[in-house]
């Protein structure tokens, strides 16, 4: 029987809220990218640019888990409502206070750490709404082209970023991030799903948030895969250091900088691509651990390149890595989740999901200021091939999982 590759799309508050996110993660994206570069011009630091991801861990760290238990007791259009509204206004202001040269590395640290409590916010009720919008065979088909549409997203962000640094500079991209959170507010509001839960927690409290705790360590698939992600994604986080290959070592300005942040996005589409493609994935397991082993020799393959395109062909490879590792843990999560609790249990997966990038920021900025970052993203890849090993040894119920069935260790 032939596949439908884009059956979720069929769906009609699916496909409006899959275009708003297209449109609004262009601009995030851009956002990000210039965010980056802004950084590094300002300060011309391997440490500054480690502390964006410090400033963006730390609120998510603090703020997740009761986002995650204000997602399953409210209505979680009305949460991302309030939350996409922030953002605008956060963005307005990074955009101003660029364009009149009152802008200082604090306040884009300040500005980027009250985004990410927003973030902390919006990215449990908007992760737990998704499920709701499909039927449950189409939801692999639902996260694939989710994963097809952030990272296409995160192709074009950076490359448009890195041609309008010149041409207009980063503070009118600012202004565009802002613009493109309208697109989730109208989509919201055109949606016919209601928001609501079935049973909803009864309110937000200390009980409420250990329940969603309780319930992931209970789920060995779950937070096995959560580690993993975390500590493969601290260890190698090489587009974070991206700006000093693209001045220093590749010599290739801002619009190579773009290119390069954009590569690994590129390589991450082409996966989502396929799975899409495939329907049914079989043996998860055993393709998430050699998805991520790709991720991390590609990323030792960065850190040593002293060629543009082979630093490019490397950064693409992570993303195929990533692509198919995001895929499969979405899937594990949401499957092996009930709706009640799915907005407390995407809380403490963002703990792992975006903590492992950011802390691994700070991480990547700490030891490219000591030993350069050429060697900073070599080890990184090692230490996420020695992660990848351990986990696969500790827990072979993970290694073993081959969808709907978990074999015995």
């Amino acid at each position: 029987m032939k596949t439908d590759k884009f059956a979720a799309l069929r769906y009609r508050d699916f496909k409006i809220l899959w275009i708003a996110l297209f449109i609004s993660n262009i601009g995030s994206q851009m956002q990000f990218t210039a965010i980056n570069w802004h950084i590094f011009i300002l300060t011309n630091s391997a440490l500054a640019l480690g502390l964006i991801g410090l400033s963006r861990f730390v609120p998510i760290a603090i703020f997740s888990l009761i986002g995650g238990a204000v997602a399953d007791s409210h209505n979680r259009k009305k949460i991302i409502l309030v939350t996409q509204t922030s953002l605008t206004i956060l963005s307005i202001f990074l955009s101003i206070s660029t364009l009149d040269n009152t802008i200082t590395p604090f306040l884009i640290y300040v500005i980027s750490a009250l985004s990410a409590v927003a973030l902390a916010f919006d990215a449990p009720p908007r992760q737990a709404l998704i499920p709701t919008l499909v039927r449950k065979n189409h939801l692999a088909n639902a996260i694939s082209l989710n994963v097809i549409m952030y990272q296409t997203s995160m192709v074009l962000g950076p490359a448009l970023a890195g041609i309008m640094i010149k041409q207009v500079g980063v503070g009118i991209i600012y202004l565009i991030n802002a613009v493109s959170f309208l697109a989730v507010i109208a989509a919201l509001l055109l949606m016919k799903t209601s928001g609501e839960i079935d049973n909803p927690s009864s309110k937000v409290s200390l009980k409420s948030i250990f329940d969603g705790i309780k319930f992931v360590k209970s789920r060995k698939i779950i937070w096995s895969a959560m580690i993993l992600d975390f500590f493969s994604t601290f260890f190698a986080s090489a587009t974070a250091l991206t700006p000093i290959f693209a001045e220093k070592i590749l010599r290739v300005g801002s619009v190579g900088f773009g290119f390069l942040y954009a590569a690994p996005s590129i390589g991450a589409m082409i996966s989502g691509y396929v799975l899409a493609q495939m329907g049914k994935i079989k043996n998860q397991g055993k393709l998430l651990f050699a998805a991520i082993s790709i991720y991390g020799i590609s990323t030792i393959v960065f850190g040593f390149s002293t060629i543009f395109p082979l630093s490019f062909l490397a950064l693409l490879f992570i993303g195929v890595g990533d692509g198919i590792s995001t895929i499969i843990r979405n899937v594990i999560r949401q499957v092996n989740t009930p709706n009640r609790i799915r907005g407390r249990m995407s809380s403490v997966n963002m703990i792992f999901t975006v903590g492992g990038p950011q802390l691994g920021e700070f991480e990547a900025g700490v030891v490219a200021q000591l030993v350069g970052a050429p060697l900073s993203v070599a080890l990184g890849g090692v230490g996420t091939l020695a992660v990848v090993g351990a986990v696969a040894f500790l827990v072979p119920a993970l290694r073993n999982y081959r969808g709907n069935k978990i074999l015995k260790e």
